[in-house]
């Protein structure tokens, strides 16, 4: 078995030996979701006025310059990816997995893992852009035998050599992607732990004891993997966006974090991170030292001039999807901050019932909307993408949880704890009606709460869909955060409401007295 040693234990053991250490730089990326261009401090667009005030973060053309200093603070390095290139931006919709690899292959990555998001359309997909790597992408835990697209295609590990030393890599990806993405009845997804530790047997009995795993398991299906095999050296993980760091204080955990001899690292997601992780092995492959941090890619990385040039080139066609008409409406959709941050509006009510329409067969009850996210109004006629985009900029993606009764009128206190100051968390429902009195003591100021046609019960648990924003604690919605089964990863909140206004005709907006002003 092998065992991490901490530096000054190696030196105290190995004082007057002769050393064969072999060092390598791991930098790694995790659920970029097509975020080529640069994003704002909330992950989505950033206007091109912005990113010259210097305000954004991330997007391929700096991720590039920014591969390229770590490359240079180092003589050994691989470039591997946690999953989840596909999904999140107009990008993925209209090229699928092509500029994906595009740009990977432009970056140099060395090996990635399969993400759930990387089946949303199917093995087919999945398989073209897998054909169109110059590097191996892997999943260890899926019998892909009965699915002829992946079989004999998609392998389980991989052999890579650095520095004349052997480094194996596995994939790893998701247990419940079934339930996430759309892989087909012919892929069937199996356990992790037995998995991994299957590859590496494999691995070492081929004389390679070098093994990291790549895994889009999320950080505490990570922290049980490596507690439960043996012979793994690094996991780099994805799928739960975790950010992992010694210094930022809203980190989840240090980075690198060890379970028994395994270090596990993420940096967060969009690319706004570049994860750096230096590691040392003896010459036994036993890992001795591993340290490192998570790079940000603010406006303090140039962006590479050809890689921009590239990427307005690949935008160009994207002008017809912000230009297709996808609905019509009766009446102009009110969405003006002055109404939906104090009272009920119809845009409101339309987002919501979208969201609730959306996932009301997985037992959800109640749908919430920051009002906050609602950026316009639609006029009377017809409806663009590129309107439906305007009201809803931020590239939020559905979120499901379940939260006791008392949580969700907490959540609606907090909703209404700034409405005299107009503030965007002000929130906007379906499936519940409630009554505000803006005159009461700030958290006392919600009454008359029904869900589905009778009183709320606080010792009740409901299913809420909402954006991975309010989920995660934005405006205020921190009692979300720590929620039951929450899933964060859900189609973009635009394509859903735009596919609900464009399901039965022509739209009529309403409202229906869901909030009542006291």
């Amino acid at each position: 078995m092998k065992r991490f040693l901490t530096a000054t234990a190696a030196l105290a053991l190995t004082a007057g030996v002769a050393q064969a250490d072999y060092s390598l730089t791991i930098l790694h990326t995790n659920d970029f979701h097509a975020r080529f261009e640069p994003i704002s401090k909330y992950d989505g667009p950033c206007s091109s006025d912005d990113n010259a005030e210097g305000k954004c973060f991330g997007g391929t053309a700096r991720l590039v310059n920014a591969i390229k200093d770590a490359k240079a603070r180092t003589n050994n390095y691989i470039l591997v990816d946690g999953g989840d290139q596909f999904q999140g931006s107009l990008f993925y919709s209209y090229y699928k997995g092509q500029m994906a690899a595009e740009m990977m292959n432009k970056l140099g990555y060395d090996g990635m893992t399969v993400g759930n998001h990387e089946f949303d359309d199917g093995p087919e997909v999945l398989a073209g852009f897998m054909d169109a790597l110059e590097f191996p992408i892997l999943m260890s835990n899926a019998d892909i035998s009965a699915e002829p697209l992946l079989a004999g295609k998609l392998a389980k590990s991989a052999v890579l050599e650095r520095g004349g030393e052997k480094i194996g890599l596995i994939g790893l990806t998701t247990e419940d992607t079934d339930e996430l993405a759309s892989p087909g009845e012919n892929v069937i997804f199996t356990d992790s732990v037995a998995a991994v530790q299957g590859e590496v047997d494999l691995l070492t009995a081929q004389g390679v004891n070098k093994i990291i795993v790549l895994s889009h398991s999320g950080y505490k299906v990570d922290q049980m993997v490596a507690a439960n095999t043996t012979g793994v050296d690094v996991i780099v993980g994805g799928h739960s966006n975790t950010l992992l760091s010694n210094s930022n204080d809203r980190a989840e955990g240090a980075y690198p974090t060890m379970v028994n001899e395994t270090a596990i690292v993420q940096a967060y997601a969009f690319g706004k991170y570049l994860g750096e992780l230096n590691v040392t092995f003896d010459d036994d492959g036993n890992l001795k030292e591993a340290s490192g941090e998570p790079i940000l890619i603010d406006a303090g990385v140039a962006e590479d001039e050809g890689t921009i040039a590239r990427i307005a080139e690949l935008a160009q066609p994207l002008d017809e999807i912000r230009n297709k008409v996808v609905a019509e409406t009766s009446e102009m959709i009110e969405g003006d901050r002055s109404v939906c941050r104090v009272m009920e509006c119809a845009m409101g009510n339309l987002i919501a019932d979208a969201m609730l329409a959306r996932v009301a067969d997985q037992g959800v009850q109640i749908a919430i909307q920051n009002s906050g996210g609602i950026r316009s109004s639609i006029d009377a006629g017809e409806v663009t993408m590129g309107e439906v985009l305007t009201v809803l900029p931020f590239q939020n993606t559905l979120s499901t949880f379940q939260v006791s009764g008392a949580t969700m009128l907490e959540a609606l206190e907090n909703g209404v704890s700034q409405i005299e100051e107009v503030a965007g968390r002000f929130p906007q429902v379906a499936g519940m009606t409630y009554a505000v009195d803006a005159k009461a003591e700030v958290g006392s100021r919600i009454s008359d709460v029904m869900v589905a046609g009778e009183p709320i019960d606080p010792a009740k648990v409901y299913g809420v869909v909402s954006n991975n924003y309010v989920r995660n604690g934005g405006d205020g919605y921190a009692m979300f955060k720590t929620a039951e089964n929450a899933y964060d990863y859900g189609p973009d909140v635009a394509d859903v409401t735009a596919e609900f206004i464009a399901a039965n005709g022509a739209y009529t907006p309403y409202v229906d007295g869901r909030i009542t002003l006291k």
